[in-house]
Order: C-alpha cells, then structure tokens, then sequence
C-alpha cells in the first residue's frame, strides 16, 4: 500500500494485479499528517469546541425578547451591508465564512476570486423552541449538537437530526441533509416550515409552501445559498423518548441480496409503508464487503423500558467507547443483539469516528489505549484539518480518496452497490432510506416520473423512496498502490445517477460538464427564481460553486452574464 500504508484495507475483495503507482512525496505528507493532527489540530479543536459551547450557553440563558432583538438588529447589519454593494465594482456577494470553515469536500474555490463578503458569523442562535406548535426556530449557524443539547432534555427533537455534531441548520436546507428517520420525514429540507430570507435587493421575506413566496421556499433547497442569504427558518420538531431500542442485524449474501435484506428491514413488501407498527422509527445500513453487512433499526423507548432487568444499555456518549461503525461490525461474529442507546448519544454515534474517515486521519485513533487516552478530545475539527492541509495534499485527496453521498432508487440500490464495487471498491458503504416528495413544483430533486404505477418496495401514492449510498474511504486500488484515476471515477459516477435518475449530494465537488449538472439536477424552478428575486449578476449559480477548480472572477462574471440574457423557461405547472 502506498497511500496511507498505516491503513488495513477494509475489503476483503481480491482485484486483478495491476501496475504499481510510483511513491511520491506527498505519500510521506500524508503517511506522518497524524503527528500535525495529535499535537496541533486535537488540541485547537477542543480549544474551539469548548468556546463555542461557551457562546451557546451564554445564548440560551438570554430571554426570548433578547434573542429576538439581536436577530433583527443582526438582519438590519447584514441589509446595510448588501445596500454598500456597487455591482458595477464589486465581485459577487459571498458570506464572510473562510472556505476552510465551510464543512465538505469542496475546495470553496469561488471565493478565490473577488467577492463581496457579507458577516453571517452572529446568526448562531436558538431563537424559540414552540412546544405547542412543534417548532424549532433558529439561525442558519445553529449546528446540530447544539440543537439536540437543547431539545433532547425536552423530549424533543428535530424530525431529521443529521449525525454529525458540526452540520449546521444553513448547510442542511441550502444543501442536504439526512438522517436514520428520513424514509419516514424525507430529508432535512421537507421538515422546514418557513424560511427567513434577505433577496438580492435587500428585501426580507418569510417564505413557506403556500404563501406568495412559495416558489422560493421550494427552490431554496439544493440552492447551496444561491437565490438569498438565509437569516432564520423554523424547522419542524417530534416527541422523542430517552432511549432508542436499538437491533443490530447481520447479513450476508452478494450485494444485491445485501441490498434486498436492507429494503425489508424498513419497507414492507406489502406495500404497508405508513403502519408504524410495520416501519421502524430509525434506519441503518453498512455494508462491510461484498458479501457481508449489518441492518440496523430502532425506536424510541423510555427510560422506565431501558432500565427493565435484562436489557442492555449502552452509553456510547463516553469518549472510550468503540466507535460506532466497528462495534456494529460485531454483529457479524456475535449475531443479532439489541441494545438500548442514550437518544442523544444514537443521534451524534458518528461523530467521534466521522463515521469512518478517522481511521485515515488517526490510523490507531479507534485502538484502546488512545481512545481511553485521547479519545475525549475526538472529533478533529474539519475546518482545522482543511486549514491545515496544503495544497498538494487537498488536491492528492480528491484525486485518490472518495467522499460521496449518491441518492438513487431503492429498487436500484442494488445496482449502484456492485458499480461502486467494480469501479471503485470502497468500503465500508453507508446507506440510508429517504422519500422524495411529488410536490406540487418540481424543484431541484424530484421523484422519478410516474413512480406511483409502479408501486415498488417503499414507494407511497405521494413519494418515492430513495436511498443515500454513503461512499466514503480509499478506493481498493489506492490502497493496494495501483493507479486510479478519481476526477475519471467521479464523473463516470456522476453520468451512473444521471442515466438512473439518482443525484449527488452538492457538498462534494463535480466533474459534469454545466449541461450534464443540469441534466441531473432540474433548473426550471430554480433559473426562475433566480431571475425573479434578481439573484443574477448578485449570487453565483449553484453550478459555479459545486464546479471543480477555480474560477476567475471574468469566467465567473461571463457566465451569470450570460444567465442574465437568457429567458427563463415558464414552470411547468
């Protein structure tokens, strides 16, 4: 192994021999990046954790009126602020965040050129948490470990929690986010109520799906903050109990019966998917190899349940526990079991780990001796990790490691499983069951059409069931030493979903060509709401921010040029 030589392959599969990659400098770089990550990047990151926690503490014991005014005053600034922007001198408008804060993939490219920046820094507040109306409102920095600090004490909880603790409220709807209770509530944008948006012009509108901007509120999402700055939403909560009964389930066979088994876990072949007794409140899947892999699902349980003789409860929020991914591992050997998990400690499971890209930037951070050492200090921060790589490294990353998130139909799950295989072969392999709504517009993502005649597993007359194909790892052929060709990989990928209507998730960069992007990605609503709420010539389009490589200010300027003197196509009703 040449890439990270420290790092037990995690496939068992056997490939065809291939010629070795020669050894280069930046292996080195990266082989010994765990010493800048133990003695620099772990401590600065308890450092901010800790501040920020502070910050969030000191917010919450302010009274409702308190937070409520320095909202509106923190509005007004950032109004103020586009008010000075001269469009003839200035670049395109860019909130104030450094690239390497931003949580993804993306190199954050587009803020190289020249850009006119706008400080969303203060808008990182729990405004209201209504217990009548089941609502969260918050700002668009709320992240979600501290959301669930909040409303888990409450039995509550956001209807969608995504797992990772730094994700923030502004990130999931203007992009994507997802959770084990997404075949039940769809992904975090379908559990919004309204929307708090400053336009273009400096006008601040509420936007919800049947008000005069509802055409907004549905092009939002996916729109990777493209047609206004978010500035609050409202966000849909649901009760909650103390634990989550959680059932840990092996299985075996080649991938497509792996994925079979994983539909049945959640889907009844029936066609029964909204009886709760048949459909469990939470969905897992890993895959672990070709051949082998371990379902998990689970449901809220009290504590009076939790605590009964004979169960097992198991607090995984301790810094020393295993983590997540390879304690589920253990149902392979061990069998079916059942436990009880903390609700809070369930929602954030994969943070410590970062599911499994720890073993990468700490290849013996998942041993005991560290983890009851220095686990405590785990996760690193991303932001700190990004800002500390150079630029050979961050370009060898996306050229020789895979970070994807692919949504595409169940009954094709299957499918996608042996071509990540064949071209890839990474593991393990994340998956998680989500709807995608027939909405009265078509926005960015949508069903496939005329899925309702149909009737497939998981599929209701009003949405079609998805699922997310967590691709996260070295491929085999990196890790073997092989050659591969990422940037070749991705886009090969990419034109899969297309041609299988399935999407990639935006965090991660593309190699599509702008005509291809749009031909996964539906622009009708989207161009519409662009022109209409004059978002052209003030945002870039959400193809120039996901758009590998950087972009000069001209191409930049040329390009929403050339969208400004264009006609938008009417939206089909």
């Amino acid at each position: 192994m040449l890439y990270w030589p420290f790092v037990s392959k995690m496939s068992d599969a056997k490939a065809p021999l291939r010629p070795k990659r020669k050894m280069q400098l930046v292996d080195f770089l990266i082989q010994f990046r765990w010493i800048l990550v133990i003695f620099f990047v772990l401590p600065f990151s308890f450092l901010y954790y800790f501040s920020i926690y502070l910050g969030d503490v000191k917010s919450e014991r302010k009274s409702y009126e308190q937070r409520q005014k320095e909202h509106d005053e923190n509005v007004k600034e950032v109004v103020k602020r586009l008010g000075e922007r001269d469009a003839s001198k200035d670049g395109l408008v860019c909130t104030g965040r450094p690239p390497w804060v931003v949580v993804g993939m993306r190199n954050v490219d587009y803020k190289r050129a020249r850009h006119f920046e706008v400080d969303l820094s203060k808008f990182r507040n729990i405004l209201e948490i209504d217990k009548e109306r089941m609502i969260a409102r918050v700002e668009p920095l709320v992240n979600m470990g501290q959301i669930s600090r909040v409303t888990v004490p409450m039995n509550l909880s956001l209807a969608v929690l995504a797992e990772l603790d730094d994700l923030t409220v502004g990130g999931l709807i203007n992009g994507f986010g997802i959770e084990g209770s997404s075949h039940i509530f769809g992904l975090f944008s379908d559990t919004v109520v309204s929307l708090e948006v400053v336009l273009a012009d400096g006008r601040v509108v509420r936007a919800t799906k049947d008000n005069e901007y509802s055409d907004l509120f549905y092009a939002i999402p996916w729109s990777q903050g493209t047609l206004g700055l978010l500035v609050s939403a409202e966000i849909k909560l649901i009760p909650v109990k103390e634990y989550v009964r959680l059932t840990y389930k092996p299985v075996t066979g080649n991938l497509k019966e792996l994925a079979q088994a994983y539909a049945d876990t959640f889907a009844p072949r029936d066609g029964d998917q909204d009886n709760p007794s048949k459909v469990p409140e939470m969905v897992e899947g890993m895959i672990y190899s070709p051949t082998e892999g371990v379902m998990m699902t689970g449901r809220y349980a009290s504590k009076q349940e939790a605590k009964q003789r004979g169960n097992v409860i198991n607090n995984y929020g301790w810094w020393f526990k295993p983590w997540f991914y390879q304690h589920a591992q253990t149902a392979l050997k061990r069998g079916e079991f059942v436990e009880y998990i903390p609700t809070r400690d369930y929602y954030h499971r994969h943070t410590r780990s970062l599911y499994w890209e720890g073993k990468l930037i700490l290849p013996f951070g998942d041993q005991f001796w560290f983890r009851f050492l220095l686990g405590w200090l785990m996760p690193p921060k991303i932001a700190l990790l990004k800002a500390t790589q150079s630029e050979a490294i961050r370009n060898y990353y996306h050229d020789h490691h895979v970070i994807q998130d692919l949504l595409v139909p169940l009954y094709k799950v299957g499918d996608c499983l042996e071509w990540v295989h064949r071209e890839m072969e990474v593991y393990p392999i994340w998956l998680c069951p989500h709807r995608i709504y027939k909405l009265p517009v078509k926005p960015m993502i949508y069903p496939e059409p005329g899925f309702e005649a149909h009737r497939r597993q998981g599929d209701t007359e009003y949405a079609q069931m998805y699922t997310d194909i967590g691709v996260y790892y070295v491929p085999g052929a990196v890790l073997r030493g092989e050659p591969f060709d990422g940037a070749e990989k991705c886009r090969q990928l990419e034109l899969w979903l297309i041609e299988n209507h399935g999407f990639q998730a935006q965090y991660a960069v593309t190699e599509l060509t702008e005509k291809n992007f749009w031909r996964m990605f539906d622009n009708t609503l989207y161009e519409q709401c662009r022109k209409k709420y004059k978002a052209i010539g003030t945002f870039m389009s959400a193809y120039y921010k996901s758009k590998k490589g950087r972009k000069t200010e001209k191409e930049v300027q040329e390009a929403e040029q050339e969208k400004a003197e264009q006609e938008t196509p009417e939206v089909d009703e």
